[in-house]
């Protein structure tokens, strides 16, 4: 076998770049969780004054933030041997509320990670691993990951995006978010429209419980109630919207959970549709956004589905025609892509 070198360099700086980017992953979550770059972001700060400022010891901090330099997740001045952050880094590592807030996803990734002894004898035995059989790190992490995306793009965007709903939700609305997790886009769409009403269902019982919890903290405990239930026996029925996001794909039968929504829906209801963002063929995924998705799928969405009764296993990276096929199966005549960013693809769906 004969080895072209630079061919094996370029690979190799894959590699290297990938093994920093793993190790790095339980230090951001490291920062996330002891406030370290929220400290840093007020201030610069040599290691010894940051490890005061966060109740830390200086040599772990001095290392931390060595490799946080190293990775561009925070600056370093040589000078005067002390670290800060850009408003980019501040924007992105320190505010759960902002568009965007990246320990979440390293936080979700670390727990799915710790399955990873059970999905590799499910290579082997073909079987499923339920969403309920994760770390509960899994659950919390997706919420973090997939909220400030919603916070960002769901009343500002997706929702002006459909036929009429935006009316229908200030006026009063009646509204059915399924697969909902720990609640936040129910809770986002309780307080941007007080006058609707609002249902979530989850098949996973701690999910549920957290997401109750949260609700009564945003003060909105008084128009949305949740309960356990699988996608395709929610209660309930008359919906004006019914909402699934990021969850379709990772039903082991979204055919069945499409017939439910449509039996669901008021005649003149919409189906809200978030997808992750996927082209229709495996060559237009083969990129950075499709290598997350696809991995993510392979510890997390995949093995739900096959875990489930209903023959799908349709993945993080199904694409637009993958999914209008459910929904037409399922008796709906009306399917268009609404709306999209880097992350999402947003369809409406009607009856």
């Amino acid at each position: 076998m004969a080895i072209d070198n630079d061919k094996l360099n370029a690979f190799l700086g894959k590699f290297v770049t990938d093994l920093g980017a793993t190790a790095a992953a339980g230090n951001v979550v490291i920062g996330h969780n002891l406030g370290l770059y929220k400290a840093l972001a007020a201030e610069p700060a040599t290691a010894e004054e940051l490890a005061a400022r966060t109740h830390t010891d200086p040599r772990y901090i001095a290392e931390w933030l060595r490799g946080q330099a190293a990775g561009g997740y925070v600056e370093y001045d040589a000078a005067a041997d002390s670290y800060s952050m850009t408003e980019e880094q501040a924007f992105a590592l320190t505010n759960p509320d902002g568009g965007i807030y990246a320990p979440g996803a390293f936080v979700l990734a670390l727990g799915a990670l710790r399955a990873e002894p059970r999905i590799t004898e499910a290579f082997r035995s073909g079987t499923g691993l339920g969403w309920h059989e994760q770390d509960a790190d899994v659950f919390i992490g997706c919420e973090q990951f997939f909220r400030p995306g919603y916070i960002a793009n769901l009343i500002p965007a997706w929702i002006p995006s459909l036929d009429g709903v935006e009316d229908k939700l200030r006026s009063g609305a009646s509204v059915a978010d399924i697969g909902c997790g720990l609640g936040a886009s129910t809770i986002l769409l309780a307080q941007a429209y007080p006058n609707s009403r609002f249902t979530g269902s989850d098949y996973h019982d701690q999910s549920i419980e957290l997401a109750r919890k949260h609700a009564g903290e945003a003060g909105v405990a008084d128009r949305v109630t949740f309960e356990v239930s699988s996608a395709a026996s929610f209660s309930g029925a008359g919906y004006d919207l019914a909402a699934t996001f990021d969850c379709l794909h990772d039903m082991g039968d979204p055919l069945a959970a499409a017939k439910h929504v449509r039996q669901a829906l008021a005649p003149d209801g919409t189906w809200l549709i978030v997808e992750p963002y996927a082209s229709d063929d495996v060559i237009g995924n083969m990129n950075p956004v499709g290598r997350v998705y696809y991995n993510f799928s392979t510890l997390l969405c995949v093995p739900n589905a096959l875990s489930q009764p209903g023959g799908y296993a349709l993945g993080a990276q199904a694409g637009e025609a993958a999914i209008r096929q459910v929904v037409t199966d399922a008796g709906f005549t009306r399917f268009r892509r609404a709306t999209e960013t880097p992350f999402n693809c947003v369809y409406e769906v009607r009856p």
